[in-house]
């Protein structure tokens, strides 16, 4: 319905992902305890503060953002989670170099976020049920993809894509645990919520108050 951003605007979105990790940080470590090892929000934290602390002061766009922090989580953060968030960052931000350009609407918003879902896909096998961010991250990109192939407006999709996901996040609570260091527990990592799955919805939620205000 003609709305759209400018990918050249899109520093504050990356500033507001920041914003929600940081505030985050001690949720996701208590979630991830309970399961995992408790590094899951420290490890983000630090990824996320990095890029604050090297880019705050530059410019830059949403693809070059994305791909910077990227960079960033999959190359000094350590874990299985720094790849994993860094592919799907980097596979965003380059669908949107090679396809969206200048202006970003939500065909092109939807298709950054498939991509990303897809690189993800290429280095893991975790898929809907598994009790992982693919979980969270899923359903995002179904209801986006939905919405723009019957001409949503981008805030109402934005709304919709924030939905699913919190609702893939909690979906969670129910799943037994079939990758990572809380798999070994079996059915015992059933009523706890996946850590990746909810550092996954903090940043889709951030990513989607920061495209609104620019919209």
């Amino acid at each position: 319905m003609g709305e759209n951003f400018k990918n050249k605007d899109g520093k504050p979105i990356l500033l507001k992902m920041v914003e929600g990790i940081q505030q985050n940080k001690d949720f996701l470590g208590e979630v991830d305890g309970l399961i995992g090892d408790g590094d899951h929000g420290m490890n983000m934290n630090k990824g996320f503060t990095i890029f604050e602390n090297r880019f705050c002061e530059e410019e830059f766009s949403f693809s070059e953002g994305l791909n910077e922090l990227g960079m960033i989580l999959m190359n000094e953060i350590g874990g299985s989670m720094g790849p994993i968030y860094g592919t799907i960052l980097m596979d965003m931000g380059d669908y949107i170099e090679e396809n969206c350009k200048e202006e970003i609407d939500l065909s092109g918003f939807a298709g950054s976020l498939n991509a990303g879902l897809e690189g993800l896909y290429d280095i893991v096998d975790a898929r809907v049920g598994d009790k992982t961010l693919v979980d969270t991250l899923a359903p995002a990109v179904k209801i986006l993809q939905e919405d723009a192939g019957r001409d949503m407006s981008f805030r109402e999709a934005l709304i919709h894509m924030k939905d699913a996901a919190k609702t893939g996040r909690d979906s969670t609570r129910n799943l037994i645990a079939k990758y990572g260091r809380s798999s070994r527990l079996g059915e015992r990592s059933k009523g706890v919520l996946d850590a990746g799955s909810c550092s996954c919805y903090v940043i889709l939620e951030a990513i989607a108050e920061g495209i609104s205000k620019l919209l």
